[in-house]
């Protein structure tokens, strides 16, 4: 009789562990757990040609993320901050410049306030969604059509790649 009791107390302790490590007050799951200040840009392709191979960089509150573009239409640049970022308005720079050339193709800023995103379950961060297009340049509205349009991009490239396990 002992050891089942033992067992049921271990677990007890286990499930309270688990819970003040996700930051919950209760024994529950918590959605969203881990949530990471950052800054995120949409960036459309159209009217600009083919930038595969091409760079971009994307800066903010004194950081920076740079990467080489894909050959697609839409690429979401993300850029991760420390935790403690200053959340008030300041400036978001996106620079795109083709393969092999030095001036870019696109370099602009614009100042946006970041907003205050919570799990629900004691974790917070800062983060701001954008979106570049040809017509709209650099803004914090990310356009309905170009949001769908991306998420329709990411859905056919999951399906499009292939299952690299075993079959089961």
């Amino acid at each position: 009789m002992v050891r089942p009791i033992r067992r049921a107390g271990l677990l007890s302790v286990g499930a309270a562990l688990l819970a003040a490590g996700s930051g919950c007050s209760y024994g529950g799951p918590c959605a969203g757990y881990g949530v990471a200040s950052g800054v995120g840009v949409l960036f459309d392709h159209r009217g600009y040609g083919d930038l595969t191979g091409g760079s971009y960089e994307l800066c903010a509150r004194g950081e920076c993320a740079e990467g080489t573009l894909r050959r697609e239409r839409i690429t979401d640049v993300s850029l991760p901050l420390p935790r403690d970022v200053d959340p008030d308005s300041g400036p978001i720079r996106f620079r795109v410049t083709r393969k092999g050339e030095r001036r870019p193709v696109v370099d602009t800023s614009v100042d946006v306030r970041l907003t205050h995103q919570t799990d629900g379950c004691g974790s917070s961060a800062y983060t701001r969604g954008l979106a570049f297009t040809q017509e709209g340049g650099l803004t914090a509205k990310v356009p309905k059509a170009l949001s769908d349009a991306w998420g329709k991009q990411v859905r056919a490239r999951a399906t499009a790649e292939s299952d690299p396990s075993p079959p089961s």
